[in-house]
């Protein structure tokens, strides 16, 4: 996501950045020195795709990735959004450096949650699952959005063309793509190179 500077308030950006911060310090605690080159590989995957992005008043609509993100790192998954959103606010001007925290947060939890659901629902096959996660990850991160700006100012969600509902119009067909992409590239994964896929996911494969 790429809410921009003075958006949120300052509690909030605070609150944000803390627990950024906490995950970031869990995920970094928890990765192993061969991890490193996937952690990069996606961390440059969610740079350049989420810089494919259109303004839409304090916010974009831009691909996410949380799904295959949350697939294929895990509790990793927040160093990979922290990285890519921090180089697009420094060289690109996307999002903002104290709505940091905030901007991880809302794709970082949404990878999480697809992470959980990826081995909570194994009895599907792999591309149907993934696809479902990808989908989800998307839908979650929209409705976290949508959530904090109808906290920060109601006047979002005002008007047929309000910036809530042009959200949630633009982000749908982009939830259905991402479904798809994140079913047909999981699913290459796990009949071509299963180990980039984590040692979680090779653990509930076999299962």
């Amino acid at each position: 996501m790429h809410i921009t500077d003075g958006v949120v308030s300052l509690p909030v950006a605070g609150a944000a950045a803390a627990a950024a911060g906490v995950s970031l310090v869990y995920a970094v605690k928890n990765t192993k020195e061969e991890e490193i080159p996937r952690l990069s590989l996606l961390s440059g995957a969610f740079f350049v795709f989420s810089l494919i992005s259109v303004p839409v008043g304090p916010t974009s609509v831009h691909p996410l990735l949380a799904g295959l993100l949350g697939i294929m790192l895990g509790v990793k998954a927040p160093i990979a959004i922290f990285i890519g959103l921090l180089l697009q606010a420094l060289l690109f001007n996307h999002g903002g450096l104290t709505t940091l925290g905030v901007n991880l947060i809302l794709v970082a939890v949404p990878a999480l949650i697809a992470a959980k659901l990826f081995y909570v629902l194994k009895r599907l096959s792999v591309f149907t699952r993934a696809a479902l996660v990808g989908g989800i990850g998307v839908m979650a991160c929209v409705l976290l959005l949508v959530l904090l700006l109808l906290i920060t100012d109601q006047l979002f969600a005002e008007g047929q063309f309000s910036v809530v509902n042009i959200l949630l119009i633009g982000y749908t067909p982009l939830m259905i793509v991402e479904a798809v992409v994140t079913g047909f590239a999981i699913n290459f994964l796990y009949r071509s190179r299963p180990g980039l896929l984590g040692l979680a996911d090779n653990k509930a494969q076999s299962g």
